[in-house]
């Protein structure tokens, strides 16, 4: 899918500057294509700030992947059942998989995997805020897989659209393996709702926990969030945040009836005028006190990932070696 980026030069490979017409007929042609919803692919030309652009939402989203598996995967040797100990094992492994996509995108824009993870580790880069909370209880679990990752569809299947076509391609099956994650989360929860007062309890309270932190997932209103006009103007973003929490408000609060639980917001109604729900007010300063290192766990989570890296260390350079070997082998024996 990705064999494109070899198409692309490095910064020293480059020729020299273009004109000034050659540049203004290259940015007139690049319009041309948005302007018409067309896709831009790597061996494309085109501008600085959308490559920039990509490089920042692509690879935020993929270490949003990556570190979204450490709230799971501390469940994992606890799952109540063999089934749900396989169910979650499968979904970690999706949402390794979906970093690994995504990775592979911001390549093909000239960026290395190196590079990103070191803006991961060095605590540049940033990742959804959702991953720096707790998983208290198995309901966690659940919540995660119906509310997150059910915010998670909401925002991601436009992306399936997105001007940028390794990053749109690689949303198709992220997009269909997420609404299973969505789908199974929920069967859990349903399953305990239909089980002990305690079990009910627990849903009922990582619900409590969760629903908010999930409304701000979406990120900020427009005239708080400095990137996405552009990203829309470019067809990166294809619907506002404020218009796709909307869409998740909606679409929840069924779902939350057919459960048996209630979302944690006294201002959650029904507007007849609107033909939506109107819903409270988030609590954005936890939101950016989040996104700026300082949650429950975001220390912990960076620590985290910083160290599997690390002792990960001896399987790349095995798996370097390998390559090499291989190489060496296949060219001696061609000659």
């Amino acid at each position: 899918m990705y064999t494109q980026s070899m198409d692309i030069p490095d910064a020293a490979e480059k020729g020299p500057p273009e004109s000034a017409s050659a540049a203004s007929e290259l940015a007139n042609a690049f319009e041309a294509r948005i302007d018409a919803d067309g896709r831009i692919e790597p061996q494309d030309w085109m501008p600085d700030n959308y490559r920039q652009t990509l490089v920042r939402q692509i690879s935020q989203h993929a270490h949003s992947e990556i570190v979204g598996m450490l709230p799971e995967g501390n469940w994992i040797s606890r799952a109540p059942s063999l089934k749900r100990k396989a169910i979650l094992i499968a979904k970690v492994q999706d949402e390794a998989g979906h970093g690994l996509y995504l990775y592979s995108a911001a390549e093909t824009l000239g960026t290395s995997r190196e590079q990103m993870l070191e803006g991961l580790h060095s605590g540049r880069a940033k990742y959804s805020s959702i991953f720096n909370y707790p998983t208290l209880t198995w309901a966690d679990v659940g919540v995660i897989g119906w509310l997150v990752d059910g915010a998670a569809i909401m925002n991601q299947v436009p992306l399936c659209r997105c001007s940028y076509g390794p990053y749109a391609r690689a949303m198709v099956r992220v997009c269909k393996e997420e609404s299973f994650h969505q789908r199974q989360g929920y069967e859990a929860l349903l399953v305990m709702m239909k089980g002990t007062d305690e079990q009910r309890a627990m849903v009922q309270d990582a619900t409590n926990r969760y629903w908010w932190k999930c409304l701000a997932m979406f990120g900020p209103p427009a005239a708080d969030s400095p990137h996405s006009a552009l990203a829309m103007r470019w067809g990166i973003k294809r619907i506002s945040n404020d218009e796709l929490r909307q869409k998740f408000v909606d679409a929840t609060v069924p779902q939350a009836k057919v459960l048996g639980v209630t979302l944690p917001d006294p201002d959650l109604k029904w507007n007849e005028a609107r033909q939506h729900y109107d819903y409270g007010e988030i609590d954005w300063q936890e939101f950016w006190t989040t996104v700026a290192g300082n949650g429950p766990c975001n220390k912990e989570r960076l620590a985290t990932r910083v160290k599997a890296h690390s002792d990960g260390q001896w399987v790349r350079d095995a798996a370097m070696a390998y390559a090499r070997k291989y190489r060496e082998r296949t060219i001696t024996e061609a000659v």
